[in-house]
């Protein structure tokens, strides 16, 4: 099969998860004999590089001057289209929402949508920010559109009023961390609960913060790191401080992955308290890890999770204070889901993933 991505993401993303995804099912599904382009001819793409000679359609640029990204992604548009039809695929997949598209006139085309963050939580985004309308032009023009999870699948049904029939859900791929060749020591005085991402509005790491501080014994016992999402604000500040947590006991650490799986290695439990995830990479990589995964039970999560966490209500801080004693005071419960969660990840490999998504470029074909 003859199978196009456009530019979309890759001109947008230096690193990221949807960029990743699109790099491992190319690679994938050319090492499987099928002919694949990826037409996006001026990108700040890391993962493209690794890629093998020939999928790859443009040249990466360190970074555009300021202010072009916008002339950037009109001139992918414009010279992607040209060389997607000059090189005519049997089935073109829209890599992320554009207001055109840069298929070729009678080409199948294939969407994937990831969340409806957009939709669902409007006030976390700027009012110049159009993706959810980008979203729904993107989703009406596509012939197909796979949705990563059942719960985005659900949302968009009941959201954009998209047709069962053209939906399809496809869990994305898993992959573990390299191996660390010499490790960072980490020190923390007590044991600690991890926080991965961003910490705004619906990621709810506000929650964790008063389930920790309603339970005189965690409050006691464990700090709190939070990986990525910058530094601290103010407002996050003033919080710790009203809750009679100190400083010194909830920290942001930044780094690279290996950072990150040095963390996971050393933590107590992950805990992800968010209200909404389109899938949820973060507890995979945690259970990778041999951490523990104590997770709300909303949206996604449940589908991602199985049986190898422990889920409780985001909105309650009883409920999750009560879920991390669980875990965090039985050498039992650890064991039982690391061995679980272990056994989870074979349900999520990028074979699985590419295998499923050419499945449905053939549907089109037919």
């Amino acid at each position: 099969m003859k199978v196009a991505f456009d530019h979309q993401i890759f001109c947008l993303q230096s690193y990221g998860g949807i960029s990743r995804y699109f790099s491992r099912i190319a690679e994938q599904m050319a090492a499987e004999g099928n002919e694949v382009g990826i037409f996006s001819p001026l990108h700040r793409n890391f993962y493209l590089k690794d890629l093998p000679d020939g999928l790859v359609h443009g040249r990466r640029v360190e970074s555009y001057p300021p202010r072009t990204t916008r002339l950037a992604l009109i001139y992918n548009h414009l010279l992607g289209q040209r060389e997607m039809r000059n090189w005519q695929p049997q089935v073109a997949h829209e890599t992320y929402f554009s207001r055109f598209s840069a298929v070729p006139k009678g080409c199948p085309v294939v969407l994937t949508v990831y969340d409806m963050i957009h939709e669902l939580f409007p006030e976390n985004f700027s009012p110049r920010d159009k993706t959810a309308e980008l979203k729904r032009r993107a989703v009406d023009r596509a012939d197909h559109v796979i949705c990563i999870s059942q719960s985005t699948r659900q949302d968009l049904i009941r959201l954009f009023g998209v047709p069962e029939s053209k939906l399809s859900v496809v869990h994305l791929g898993f992959e573990q961390f390299k191996p660390v060749a010499e490790k960072t020591a980490f020190e923390s005085p007590k044991p600690y609960l991890l926080y991965v991402g961003s910490r705004h509005g619906y990621k709810n790491f506000s929650g964790l913060l008063r389930a920790v501080a309603s339970s005189a014994r965690l409050k006691s016992d464990f700090d709190i790191v939070a990986f990525g999402g910058g530094g601290f604000s103010e407002g996050e500040l003033a919080q710790i401080q009203q809750l009679g947590l100190s400083f010194d006991q909830v920290r942001q650490v930044g780094g690279n992955d290996d950072v990150l799986g040095q963390l996971y290695e050393g933590a107590k439990a992950f805990v992800y308290p968010s209200l909404y995830e389109g899938f949820g990479l973060p507890p995979l990589e945690a259970m990778a890890h041999s951490c523990p995964v104590i997770s709300s039970g909303t949206s996604s999560m449940p589908e991602v999770i199985g049986n190898a966490g422990v889920l409780f209500d985001p909105e309650s801080s009883d409920e999750m204070a009560q879920a991390i004693e669980r875990v965090v005071y039985s050498d039992s419960e650890i064991t039982r889901l690391v061995t679980l969660g272990h056994e989870r990840l074979n349900h999520f490999s990028w074979q699985r993933c590419t295998e499923e998504t050419l499945s449905i470029y053939r549907s089109l074909q037919r």
